[in-house]
């Protein structure tokens, strides 16, 4: 499919049928009655009522649904999408919810290409730039306890081969390396603040005792806790 220069937003369902196409613009897809499988070269989704779920341009899917459904359809010309360039998976919560009331309305009432339905495709595009990844978000609740990349891949619905590249692509560093560093922040962040014992700051981090975790702190920063906070407190 072509390249599209207005905002098309209006209810769809899907058959059977599988079908596979790609197109120049971006799509978000808000469920409003049943589900939809989705597959890419890189995710194998099942899109239900609690998740909405974005598809930047030129990504080549494969889709079809077994039951009854309908779903409200967002078709994002380029320049609304230009810094939108990930597959998103996004929960839909009350502020999704919202958005799609909206756009419902708008859809019900006015003409597509509306300057409504234009300001919310804006809002939407922005809204999208500035989700998270489940992921990484759950990396950040998460970085005291063993973490594997299996768990995380399954959150983006990945393969953990594919999850490893896109993470290096989206932060700039490897999972471990990610997870690494912010429990080397936090270990400096406790050490610096507070007077806790090695002990206490090693079961705050997860580890299995102050040895271990002097180990790996030396490893990282090349001294010690206690030199390092001997330092910090000068």
């Amino acid at each position: 499919m072509g390249l599209r220069n207005e905002v098309v937003c209006e209810k769809r369902t899907y058959s059977k049928e599988f079908q596979s196409h790609t197109h120049e613009y971006g799509q978000f897809l808000f469920p409003l009655e049943g589900s939809l499988d989705i597959q890419t070269e890189q995710q194998r989704l099942h899109l239900n009522a609690d998740y909405c779920f974005y598809l930047p341009p030129h990504f080549k899917h494969v889709y079809r649904s077994n039951v009854r459904n309908e779903f409200l359809i967002l078709d994002m010309p380029y320049t609304f999408v230009t810094n939108a360039l990930e597959i998103m998976y996004i929960p839909l919560d009350e502020q999704w919810k919202s958005i799609r009331y909206l756009l419902l309305e708008e859809a019900s009432h006015r003409e597509q290409n509306s300057s409504g339905i234009r300001d919310l495709t804006g809002y939407v595009s922005h809204q999208l730039r500035k989700s998270g990844s489940p992921s990484i978000e759950y990396i950040h609740h998460h970085y005291k306890e063993a973490i594997t990349l299996d768990t995380l891949a399954a959150m983006e619905h990945y393969h953990p081969v594919y999850y490893s590249a896109w993470f290096k692509r989206k932060t700039g560093k490897s999972p471990s390396v990610y997870i690494n560093q912010l429990r080397l922040d936090e270990a400096k962040q406790m050490l610096g603040t507070t007077s806790w014992s090695m002990t206490t700051i090693s079961q705050e981090l997860g580890f299995e005792n102050s040895s271990s975790f002097t180990r790996w702190f030396v490893k990282n920063e090349g001294n010690t806790p206690k030199q390092y906070r001997i330092i910090q407190k000068g």
